[in-house]
């Protein structure tokens, strides 16, 4: 009798043990996907902006026959973007972007012909509709991130992530040259 209360004790410790091991790892099966979706989520919206930068160029070419620096830019940045593999390639592609855009719009001030032209307007209305988009998916990406790298790294979380190999997920930082201040400079 005494071993059959022992016998029952230990499977039902066993049980509890693997039912916890279970409960973990698809806690951490959940976070995981979650970072995956997020980032996921911004590449949709890169594909989206890498989809209207030609037509924002194709407009802009038809007034400033001088800036071509300036367009250039922008189409060199969408094509690091469509080669980068990596997430500080893909960052680094980003913020190329984001210079390039500013600029390209900073510019733009300067012809009122293309200021007045509807199609400029839209396109320039959506890519900064997808610039504000993809800051709100960003910051959900890394609010994912953050609680995936807490988990694994928590005990009794870090002894299954351990087991299955689980490693952090880079969080998306801003590139270091994109924090200096912008010179910023009145002549009349």
């Amino acid at each position: 009798m005494a071993s059959l209360i022992v016998l029952s004790v230990l499977t039902f410790s066993l049980l509890a043990v693997v039912f916890y091991f279970v409960i973990i790892y698809n806690g951490l099966v959940t976070v995981r996907n979650n970072v995956d979706k997020s980032w996921s989520n911004i590449d949709v919206l890169l594909k989206q902006r890498h989809d209207e930068l030609p037509k924002l160029v194709s407009v802009c070419e038809r007034y400033m026959k001088h800036e071509a620096d300036t367009l250039e830019r922008v189409i060199k940045a969408r094509a690091a973007m469509a080669n980068a593999d990596s997430m500080d390639e893909r960052r680094q592609a980003d913020g190329m972007i984001k210079e390039a855009l500013k600029s390209l719009f900073a510019v733009s001030e300067n012809y009122p012909e293309l200021k007045a032209d509807r199609r400029f307007g839209q396109l320039q209305s959506r890519i900064t509709e997808i610039e504000n988009e993809i800051a709100d998916r960003r910051e959900m990406y890394n609010e994912s991130g953050n609680i995936y790298n807490i988990r694994i790294a928590q005990i009794p979380d870090v002894f299954v992530a351990k087991l299955f190999n689980y490693r952090t997920k880079e969080l998306w930082q801003i590139v270091p040259e994109h924090r200096e201040d912008v010179p910023v400079s009145f002549s009349y």
